[in-house]
C-alpha cells in the first residue's frame, strides 16, 4: 500500500484499498503479490462504475474486486507461469505468459513488473482485472451500475 500510495499513477487503487477497508490488511505481514490497475486502469471501466464501487453499501463487492488482484506469496514476473491462479478473492485468475515474454492476467497486461515492496511484489497492469467468464458465475455486482 505504501509503495502504491507513494506514486502517483495509483491514487484511485489507494482510495479503493482505503474505501474497502484493506489497507490494514494489504499493509500486513504478507508477502503478497499484486497486479496493481493504474488509474487510467480504473478510469477505463464503464461509466459510473468506480463512484458505485466506492460507495459504502458496495464495499462488499470492492473488496473482492481488490482482492481479486491479490495473490498470496511474492510472485516475480521470472517465476509466473501461464495457468490458473487463485487470489485473495478465493476466485482464479487466468494467467498468459506469451512467447514474447508479455504476461497477460485476465483482462489485463503487466506493463511494469516487478516492483518490489516490503511484504511482496507488485506488478503494473492495464485494466482492472474483471473475472474472466468461465470464473464470474457468482460475482455479485455493485447496486446503481446498469450492465453494458
Amino acid at each position: 500500500v505504501e509503495q502504491a500510495a507513494s506514486n502517483d499513477q495509483f491514487q484511485t487503487l489507494v482510495k479503493a484499498i482505503e474505501a474497502a477497508g484493506l489497507t490494514e490488511t494489504l499493509a500486513g505481514e504478507g508477502p503478497y503479490t499484486v497486479f496493481a490497475p493504474t488509474d487510467d486502469a480504473f478510469a477505463a471501466l464503464p461509466a459510473n462504475t468506480l463512484d458505485s464501487l466506492l460507495q459504502p453499501e458496495n464495499k462488499e463487492v470492492l473488496v473482492k474486486l481488490l482482492k481479486y488482484h491479490v495473490v498470496s506469496g511474492a510472485v516475480p514476473s521470472s517465476e509466473i507461469q501461464s495457468g490458473d491462479i487463485i487470489t485473495m478473492a478465493g476466485k482464479a485468475v487466468t494467467v498468459h505468459v506469451g512467447e514474447d515474454g508479455n504476461v497477460n492476467v485476465n483482462n489485463a497486461q503487466v506493463t511494469q513488473a516487478d516492483i518490489e515492496a516490503t511484504n511482496g511484489i507488485m506488478h503494473v497492469v492495464n485494466h482492472v482485472i474483471l473475472p474472466s467468464r468461465s470464473h464470474a458465475q457468482s460475482e455479485p455486482k455493485p447496486t446503481g451500475v446498469r450492465p453494458n
